[in-house]
């Protein structure tokens, strides 16, 4: 006798649509009481969450009517979910035959196929179903397995664009987040070694080993390397900003001004450059200049109407030369489009409460307190693991962060 097994999430889900209405067929007048019999015993050992004994009365409706999709199917499944891949997977071809439309199915039957190790026939079974699904768990399981396939195949693109349209329908799966950073990594690794080959002296190669050693802390390393870079191709785009940014968090004398200056060569090769805008607001902000901070603060915004640092960045400004109302409408399209800025919160419950908003304003302090902790562990976690985080922002200066 087979073992009982429990009936997993998305199991259940593929035997309710199927397994509602099991439709027999009647060409043979002698077998519709057994068929009836079978039937009603596999629903019952079903609702008793007896898949391993629901199985043999499946078996006895298929052997007694081998056109009857939902029998095929129902078997099928159990078999599958029972790891059972061999016994499966007939089945799950049959009921495809027979309705080549399920896309559950045919999920099912890539995914035994490649674990019985005929990638050959599974691949393009999962290619096939994986854009056809809708239910988050049995896609992801989909893309999972094609991911697993394709990185083995060290077919990395492929990858890449299952977990991009994974991560574009359920961007907090942890699996799928996991799965990403983790084929990214090897995406980034592979690409260094190619560039390592192809030009291993270049300005190119010089920025991403500057951009590996400052990720790891060696700021000093990574100093020398963009400033190779920069002395081999002065007009490359994102050199000088990302030298800038490496400086602005030194606390070295002198850094600071050097960063100033890295920020507007960024804008002399790319006027358009809404970061480096954006961060000579900064600059300008921190060493008390508000006109200055104001007009590349507003420059930035020109560029890019939505950043969430330039509003919050901007919004600091006229709360600081009493313009509230044009700062609360700046600080709430701020939150909107980033709603993890702590002095964001704090700010606009501020503004709140100085306006009688006493809800609103307490709304806004425990958002600030929430986003306030889940910062603090974050940078906890860059130095436990040793990495650069992000560049300080609009919103670290604050200094009730």
């Amino acid at each position: 006798m087979r073992r009982k097994t429990v009936v997993a999430p998305w199991l259940a889900v593929i035997l309710v649509f199927f397994g509602s209405a099991l439709c027999f067929s009647q060409s043979d007048a002698s077998r519709p009481q057994q068929l009836e019999m079978h039937s009603r015993q596999a629903q019952e050992y079903l609702r008793q969450n007896r898949p391993d004994l629901a199985i043999p009365e499946f078996s006895a409706i298929v052997a007694l009517s081998p056109v009857n999709v939902d029998a095929r199917v129902n078997l099928g499944v159990l078999l599958f979910f029972q790891s059972d891949y061999a016994e499966a997977i007939p089945q799950l071809e049959a009921a495809l035959r027979l309705k080549p439309t399920l896309w559950k199915i045919q999920a099912l039957l890539g995914i035994a196929q490649k674990r019985t190790g005929n990638t050959k026939s599974g691949v393009p079974n999962l290619e096939k179903a994986f854009p056809k699904l809708k239910e988050e768990k049995i896609q992801v399981e989909t893309g999972m397995e094609l991911v697993e396939v394709y990185a083995g195949a060290n077919d990395l693109e492929k990858a890449t664009a299952v977990l991009g349209t994974l991560r574009s329908f359920y961007p907090t799966n942890v699996e799928v987040l996991y799965a990403s950073y983790r084929i990214h990594l090897d995406l980034a690794a592979e690409s260094m070694l190619k560039l390592s080959l192809v030009a291993p002296q270049s300005a190119r190669m010089h920025q991403a080993m500057a951009h590996e050693m400052a990720r790891h802390g060696d700021y000093d390393g990574a100093i020398l390397n963009y400033r190779e870079a920069i002395e081999q191709s002065p007009s490359l785009p994102g050199l000088h900003f990302e030298l800038a940014e490496i400086l602005n968090t030194s606390s070295v004398a002198g850094d600071q001004e050097q960063a100033e200056a890295e920020y507007k060569a960024a804008l002399a090769v790319n006027h358009f450059d809404q970061q480096s805008e954006r961060r000579l607001g900064d600059v300008a902000a921190k060493r008390g200049d508000q006109k200055d901070a104001s007009e590349h603060y507003s420059r930035a915004l020109r560029l890019h109407p939505d950043d969430p640092e330039a509003l919050l960045g901007l919004a600091k400004i006229l709360i600081a030369t009493g313009d509230r109302s044009r700062a609360q409408t700046l600080l709430e399209k701020a939150i909107q489009q980033d709603p993890t800025m702590p002095s964001a919160h704090y700010l606009l419950a501020t503004l709140y409460r100085l306006a009688g908003r006493t809800s609103d304003a307490k709304h806004e302090l425990d958002e600030f307190e929430k986003y306030k902790k889940m910062k603090e562990q974050l940078k906890a976690l860059y130095r436990e693991m040793r990495v650069m985080p992000p560049a300080p922002s609009s919103d670290d200066a604050d200094s009730r962060e």
